[in-house]
């Protein structure tokens, strides 16, 4: 039995890789900005976007310019 401290996001498959779900393209956003915040990553490293698999959202590293 896992404590509440030992919480596991849902996840889906993205090519050969598993990607935390988010329900949809705010709490995605949201949640870029706290990765960006906990692993000191300069603002907008991060985008959303609309999963091709199903009717959920990801975050993905931003092109560099």
């Amino acid at each position: 039995m896992k404590g509440a401290s030992e919480y596991e996001p849902k996840k889906c498959w993205v090519g050969e890789q598993q990607k935390v779900i988010y329900d949809d393209p705010l709490e995605a956003e949201g949640w870029a900005k706290v990765v960006e915040s906990e692993y000191g990553l300069p603002a907008g490293s991060l985008t959303t976007y609309k999963c091709e698999y199903g009717e959920h959202w990801h975050l993905a590293s931003s092109d560099p310019k």
